[in-house]
């Protein structure tokens, strides 16, 4: 008998992106790091000159205008895990990475929305006092899940 909930997946994306070559770049690494899908919340993806291996067309991508709408379809048994320099939020180095879950991020100059923040299973940071590109902590991220460390 197959337990879906014991099948791993996950994916990532970004609310209010602020760049063209951010998505592009998060995009190559969802691609190369093994994501299922990747999505967008607010501002609308168009073809990016970063995304070389054109991952929009190879996984799935999702657009949702806005938080409400990503958050009444997030895949059943998800977890939502978003990267943000809080005070609440777990040290990537340490965090357990669910199973099934959606990564989100924000805009390098707003951050998640506060909205977003309180309906995150998880929160993660990095042991970082300044934010970093987008794109780099998402491929942070997605590397970080690909070590053989225990999941939630």
């Amino acid at each position: 008998m197959n337990d879906n909930f014991i099948t791993e997946f996950f994916g990532i994306g970004i609310q209010n992106g602020k760049t063209p070559e951010n998505l592009g770049v998060l995009w190559r690494s969802a691609q190369n790091l093994g994501a299922s899908f990747i999505f967008t919340i607010g501002n609308r993806y168009a073809k990016q000159a970063c995304d070389t291996h054109n991952a929009v067309k190879s996984m799935p991508y999702f657009h949702y205008e806005t938080f409400e709408d990503f958050f009444k379809n997030l895949p059943k048994g998800a977890r939502l895990v978003g990267v943000e320099l809080d005070d609440r939020a777990e040290d990537l180095e340490t965090f357990e990475h669910p199973r099934r879950c959606v990564y989100l991020l924000g805009a390098e100059d707003n951050g998640l929305s506060k909205q977003a923040i309180e309906k995150c299973h998880f929160l993660v940071k990095f042991k970082s006092e300044k934010s970093l590109n987008v794109s780099v902590a998402g491929s942070i991220v997605l590397y970080d899940r690909g070590r053989n460390k225990p999941r939630s």
